[in-house]
């Protein structure tokens, strides 16, 4: 359990040095992502962009559990 835990923390501090350094600024901005704006509100709903995250996520968790087995 100890080295999943050191290797999901060292995954989100990578995570967050790319969304630091401004690596990620394109999520939210793929063609079918939707931006609605109004006077005083704004609302964005970023489909294609969760669309690829659960694509890659899925592929990594499948490769890890195929790994681990």
């Amino acid at each position: 359990m100890g080295p999943l835990l050191v290797i999901a923390g060292l995954a989100v501090a990578g995570l967050g040095l790319l969304v630091w350094s401004g690596g990620l600024s394109w999520f939210g901005r793929l063609p079918g992502d939707l931006r609605l704006e109004g006077e005083r509100t704004r609302v964005l709903v970023p489909v294609t962009s969760m669309l690829l995250v659960s694509v890659v996520l899925t592929l990594v968790l499948n490769l890890l559990l195929r790994w681990w087995r």
